[in-house]
């Protein structure tokens, strides 16, 4: 399993939350380890062009999309799942994401910005990532932009309006909450993710 390591921040955390599922886990962005791992998990936090800006520096458009192309696991975390989207508009500034999932990330409409803290789910049905989590389950977000339309198995969750807060789509899986902070909830979440690799 690799932690691809772009220079966001959340590098370690992401790390620690999965070993302590059981993932043997390297930090890494080192093209040939991430396309060899078993998964790829692309983190992020900050700013969605400063995202881009750091994969770019070390092709992780291409490493991510050449995973998706021989259906090998990809899960994006926060601006990591926000990155695999066609584009982010932050600003006002228009900035290409990988374009590994259709739609677009834009401001959340809601009276408090940013949505941070714990918020429950409408759990789309089949979910893997979910399985076994009731249906009151909370998870911990921090972001004011968010995705609110894609194609695959699609959870959401709602602050001010509905938006996506994980999807599952083939080898890519995403949360827009952090896994790593919503204890025994994103614990399982990570857990069930391993399952499918």
């Amino acid at each position: 399993m690799v932690v691809l390591d772009y220079g966001s921040g959340n590098l370690r955390s992401a790390q620690r939350a999965l070993e302590r599922v059981g993932a043997d886990v390297t930090v890494t962005a080192e093209r040939r380890a991430a396309l060899d791992a078993d998964g790829l998990v692309v983190p992020g936090v900050g700013a969605f062009a400063a995202c881009m800006s750091g994969l770019t520096a070390i092709d992780g458009a291409a490493i991510v999309a050449e995973r998706v192309t021989a259906h090998r696991p990809v899960l994006g975390i926060c601006v990591g799942m926000q990155v695999l989207f066609d584009a982010g508009d932050e600003h006002g500034v228009q900035t290409p994401g990988l374009g590994v999932l259709p739609g677009r990330v834009e401001a959340l409409r809601a009276p408090v910005l940013p949505h941070m803290g714990w918020n429950t789910l409408q759990v789309a049905d089949g979910s893997v990532l979910f399985a076994g989590l009731p249906a009151d389950a909370r998870c911990y977000f921090v972001h004011s932009y968010a995705v609110h339309a894609t194609e695959g198995r699609v959870t959401h969750s709602q602050h001010g309006e509905d938006f996506v807060a994980a999807v599952e789509n083939g080898p890519v899986s995403a949360t827009q909450f952090h896994p790593e902070k919503s204890g025994d909830v994103g614990a399982t979440v990570l857990a069930n993710w391993l399952e499918t690799l």
